[in-house]
């Protein structure tokens, strides 16, 4: 009996095993065959199963060759632009200003700040003196106040400027329909100009009659001197060389010498005084050399003068002591050079500084 049931239980087993292996035959066998090994009979089918996507390549990133080398970083503070100003404002002069220096400060010419203030500079850019009050015009031109009788054909032509841009001026603010001024109104006349109306100390030449010493100033030499020439090259006047207010321009035919008060000021080049002493209008005390060969140097707003008329003089040697005479808002040397009897620029005159 024992071996009966040890027989029958490896049959039932290899049974199994048998079963097992025709399953998995049949799986994995083509669709359509049959189980007997035809195309005959019934089929078994299964249902197709799709295969997994595989993940899509990225196409790659195209790069700069300079993509390495530039970075950017973000800008925390950012500067917000002026806004255009479209009226005149008012400006009070403090000690050590000059009109060059306003104008820089406001984007104007210098000429313009003239132009608007006529009535207290008279073309003058020395007549500054602290606490005076200015207009500031918004642009670059001539800030006319209206007159009785004024018409814009006839303002435009006076100074040459155009009808259209005066109209179409946003600070005009005019009634295009009907555009009417009132005398005493302040109107801008974008792009103006006129002709100053300067002042000048006149510097005889030697050997001429000289200048009236009571319409120019205790200064003024009676002529009829002889002495050195020039060499045509010419120094600095002062042992500084920078600038200390105006530079050289159509309304100031000099530029500004910053020094201190006392400080030397020394004869630009060789040659014989012809102003020494106080000019009037504005000057202040006042020296101007004649160099015999064309040229003529004036040296103005000196504390005090230490040459005299007739006296010639060397490159170099001491002819004034700096200071802030006359129409001044502070100590500089107000220097010119005239060549023939008109005015060159002394930039072209003198070394680099």
């Amino acid at each position: 009996m024992k071996r009966w049931l040890y027989w029958l239980s490896w049959a039932a087993a290899l049974g199994l095993a048998v079963f097992a292996a025709f399953l998995g035959w049949n799986r994995m066998r083509p669709q359509g065959v049959s189980a007997a090994g035809s195309s005959q009979g019934p089929r078994l089918t299964s249902t197709p199963v799709a295969a997994p996507a595989l993940p899509s390549a990225m196409p790659a990133l195209a790069t700069s060759a300079m993509a390495d080398g530039l970075h950017r970083r973000p800008m925390l503070k950012t500067e917000i632009p002026q806004r255009p100003r479209y009226q005149a404002v008012e400006y009070t002069v403090k000690q050590g200003d000059s009109v060059f220096g306003i104008a820089a400060e406001f984007g104007v010419e210098p000429e313009t700040v003239l132009w608007a203030n006529y009535d207290v500079l008279q073309d003058d850019p020395h007549s500054l003196s602290p606490g005076m009050v200015l207009r500031i015009p918004p642009v670059d031109g001539v800030y006319y106040q209206w007159q009785e009788g004024d018409t814009l054909e006839s303002v435009a032509d006076s100074f040459n400027a155009d009808v259209d841009d005066i109209l179409n001026w946003t600070g005009n603010r005019f009634d295009l329909t009907d555009p009417q001024v009132k005398p005493d109104a302040w109107v801008m006349i974008p792009g103006g100009q006129r002709e100053f109306q300067q002042w000048i100390v006149p510097v005889p030449a030697r050997g001429s009659a000289g200048v009236s010493t009571g319409l120019y100033g205790g200064g003024a030499c009676p002529g009829a001197a002889d002495g050195l020439y020039g060499s045509g090259a010419f120094i600095w006047p002062t042992g500084n060389h920078t600038l200390s207010g105006n530079d050289y321009w159509s309304g100031h035919l000099a530029i500004d010498i910053g020094l201190g008060y006392g400080d030397p000021v020394v004869a630009s080049d060789s040659g014989v005084i012809v102003f020494a002493g106080w000019a009037s209008g504005g000057y202040g005390y006042t020296v101007a050399i004649d160099h015999g060969n064309g040229y003529q140097t004036l040296y103005a707003h000196n504390s005090s003068v230490v040459v005299s008329c007739g006296q010639s003089v060397r490159q170099g040697q001491l002819i004034a002591l700096g200071g802030s005479s006359g129409n001044s808002t502070g100590p500089h040397v107000h220097f010119e050079v005239r060549l023939n009897g008109g005015f060159v620029s002394p930039w072209y005159v003198l070394p680099p500084p």
